[in-house]
């Protein structure tokens, strides 16, 4: 059998997991580190079970490595997950939910829940304090209005309408990281508290001429470039790079998915955000990373809520 430690493909990696066992053998060593850890009581003695369970000694629970994971009551074995996991972000527009099914043989409605639930723990790498200088900036996401059937055309819905789009505020550290949130809109009041609590005050802040940044020259080194009047470069003044994370995002927008509904959105922004965060990590510690943030989860009747 494969060396466990060293997949670095989807073929490599089903020969590495060829039992249930080994991987709930291989999600203990991850998450349980330091050894088994009751998720009632982390302080409580543990007592070892037969077929890899264990028991809350203060609570007197049973659990496994699964229990308050992604992975808890699943009917999925661990295998279809782990190459569900590999695939999402071994993909770099994505996978949708119709082609997951095909490769992972279950039905579409089951691979659209593994992977909002996959996205949601992807959560774990959009969040963080962004440094030195960075970035702002927002887009639109919900599709052009010319490319729709004539009946279901919105009115009055150029610019910076809500009517038919979702925005959604980036903020990127120069040669770092993204962090990204679906806003409600793009008011002062909505941009300047988020702005605060993922930029360091010592950062300088580049965004474009709108006015819903213009809060924030209270408390950051803030410049612009003025876009309107045709200006997109100042010396070290611009929006280019965040511009090129959007652009990525759109091409998974309009390659794979098509469309993302403003009630997931933010976990689809969370896909795209963890895939720019980790470019220059290995799929193989990508696999790891997310195995070890599993626990980001959410129920069906949460989603479709």
């Amino acid at each position: 059998m494969i060396d466990i430690k060293s997949f670095n493909s989807l073929i490599e990696l089903t020969d590495a997991f060829p039992t249930e066992e080994v991987c709930l053998k291989y999600l203990e060593s991850l998450i349980w580190e330091d050894g088994v850890v009751s998720p009632f009581d982390p302080e409580s003695k543990v007592y070892v079970c037969p077929n890899n369970r264990y028991i809350c000694k203060n609570t007197g629970k049973s659990f496994n490595v699964k229990t308050g994971t992604i992975f808890e009551n699943t009917k999925l074995p661990l295998r279809k997950w782990f190459m569900a996991i590999w695939l999402v972000l071994s993909h770099k527009k994505g996978i949708s939910s119709l082609q997951l099914s095909r490769d992972i043989k279950v039905t579409q409605k089951t691979a659209w829940f593994m992977l909002q639930r996959i996205r949601e723990c992807l959560m774990c790498k959009n969040e963080g304090r962004l440094e030195n200088e960075v970035e702002a900036d927002e887009t639109f996401v919900g599709g052009k209005n010319k490319n729709r059937h004539k009946d279901k055309k919105v009115k009055k819905c150029q610019g910076r309408s809500f009517k038919d789009k979702t925005p959604v505020l980036g903020m990127v550290e120069r040669k770092g990281e993204v962090v990204t949130r679906v806003i409600k809109s793009t008011s002062r009041s909505e941009i300047t508290p988020i702005i605060q609590q993922f930029v360091d005050k010592r950062a300088v802040l580049y965004t474009d001429e709108w006015g819903g940044y213009d809060e924030i020259d209270k408390s950051y080194y803030h410049y612009t470039v003025d876009h309107g009047k045709g200006q997109y470069v100042n010396g070290r003044i611009y929006t280019n790079t965040i511009e090129g994370f959007w652009t990525g995002l759109k091409r998974g927008y309009i390659g794979i998915y098509h469309y993302m509904s403003p009630k997931h959105l933010q976990r689809y922004a969370n896909e795209f955000t963890f895939r720019y965060n980790t470019r220059k990590v290995s799929d193989f510690h990508k696999f790891n990373l997310l195995l070890c943030n599993i626990k980001y989860r959410i129920t069906y009747k949460q989603l479709i809520a």
